[in-house]
């Protein structure tokens, strides 16, 4: 497992065992070794793995049957009748990211001295630079010189990391490619990889075997780990004595809901009936209203005409007056004359003056009670509207509980138009459909009961 999907991509030794210098060229993160036995091929992988994921350099972890006879001076110093009483060597992977051209190295220096025991240490290239291209791990006066380890620090510089022991090499390897949030994680992986890879070349590589390996690189279960399961069995248990209330509790809500619902469908029919007879009154209220109103503007048009023949006459009653007044300053008798006829035409005025007025005044009584009427019907009005609205509101609530949406379209359109006539077919259809669907509800209710009452009884 690689983390954002790093594949090894090449390997290498320098100056180790019988390589001067030597590459292994990965495809997809593969490589097939091909001979035979004793040709080195296992040597030659374990030199890689998994010694450079953790920079374990025990003996039993290079022999792949946990045998403590190699070591790894063997491998840079050879055997003593060889004469080298030292030697420095290098083993390195190449990790490449996928789809890209980006490239991660990890390697260790291995120093050792005959009877001195071995020194190492732990690199990783982080800035791009491929050994062998970009950066060489010897250099070269007269022949190829493995670079020592601060030699190898001054070329690396900022480009990566040098570790100085095993635990800060783990920890680079893991932090660069694996990311285990626990070093104790990466460490378990390692020792599976060791498991895994120990009977492989055994005859007995039995299930038994692999279940085994598999067995013993589980981590046991500790009590904080086993605390949330118990608790869900427990959380279980629970869930289930409150399922078998819930079910009790269900049961005679059904119960509840059967009468409850028998009582609705009787208030609903109680209120429909109500609605259409109030909505019959308000019909006949909006008649009347328009009645009214049209003598209204008939009586008042009456009364215009009356004032406007009033005035008429005042000024023809002032007319006659001024008339009066200048013949008087002629001829006695033509005044006398003149005077008699304006005198009759004077009391005609009059005469008709008070008839006007008394037709007036009959008008105005008549006006007044037909003012009062209006403000009869306009407070009747408005009272069936108030009744017709609480009406409406007491439907909301029985709507809500029947689910008949329905009504509240209807009671949108009525109070958007209530002083118009609003034909209720739809709604008492919709009204009928409904019971009918409840009744039908009903039967099937029943007739489950009777069918699980018949179970019980054959049972």
């Amino acid at each position: 497992m690689y983390n954002d999907k790093w594949m090894m991509n090449r390997a290498g030794l320098i100056n180790f065992w019988y390589y001067d210098e030597e590459e292994f060229d990965f495809l997809y993160g593969k490589l097939l070794l091909r001979g035979s036995n004793g040709s080195g091929k296992s040597v030659t992988m374990q030199s890689f793995i998994p010694l450079l994921l953790d920079g374990n350099k025990s003996p039993e972890r290079l022999d792949p049957f946990g045998s403590r006879a190699r070591k790894m001076e063997n491998y840079l110093l050879g055997e003593e009748d060889t004469g080298k009483d030292e030697s420095t060597g290098y083993i390195y992977m190449e990790f490449k990211k996928q789809d890209s051209e980006k490239y991660i190295t990890i390697g260790m220096g291995l120093n050792a001295k005959r009877g001195k025991g071995l020194n190492s240490w732990g690199f990783v290239i982080s800035d791009g630079r491929r050994i062998g291209k970009e950066l060489f791990l010897y250099k070269n006066v007269g022949g190829k010189v493995p670079l020592s380890k601060k030699e190898l620090k001054n070329r690396i510089e900022n480009g990566g990391e040098v570790a100085d022991d095993q635990k800060q090499y783990m920890s680079l390897v893991n932090r660069y490619l694996f990311g285990f949030d626990n070093i104790d994680d990466y460490d378990e992986l390692i020792k599976l990889l060791i498991q895994l890879r120990t009977p492989k070349l055994s005859k007995d590589f039995k299930p038994t075997v692999v279940y085994e390996i598999m067995e013993n690189s589980l981590q046991p279960l500790s009590d904080e780990d086993l605390r949330p399961m118990s608790e869900a069995i427990e959380n279980m248990d629970n869930i289930k004595v409150k399922l078998e209330d819930l079910k009790t509790s269900l049961k005679a809500a059904e119960q509840l809901e059967k009468s409850y619902d028998q009582y609705n469908r009787f208030v609903l029919l109680e209120k429909s009936k109500d609605f259409t007879k109030s909505n019959e009154i308000l019909r006949n209220i909006k008649k009347e209203k328009n009645a009214l109103t049209t003598k209204k503007e008939e009586f008042q048009k009456q009364h215009d005409e009356a004032d406007k023949r009033i005035t008429d006459l005042e000024i023809r009653q002032k007319t006659l007056e001024e008339k009066k007044r200048e013949l008087e300053k002629h001829d006695s008798y033509n005044i006398k004359v003149e005077l008699a006829k304006l005198e009759e035409g004077l009391k005609e005025l009059s005469k008709e003056k008070n008839q006007k007025n008394d037709s007036l005044n009959i008008k105005l009584d008549k006006e007044r009670e037909l003012y009062q009427e209006i403000k009869k019907r306009e407070e009747e009005k408005t009272c069936k509207a108030n009744e017709i609205k609480e009406k409406l509101r007491e439907m909301d609530e029985l709507a809500e509980a029947f689910k008949f949406h329905e009504e509240v379209f209807m009671r949108d359109e009525i109070l958007k138009k209530m002083y118009e006539p609003y034909d209720f077919s739809y709604v008492k259809s919709q009204v009928r459909a409904y019971s009918e669907r409840i009744t039908n509800a009903r039967k099937a209710l029943e007739e489950e009961e009777a069918k699980m009452l018949n179970t019980i009884m054959d049972l």
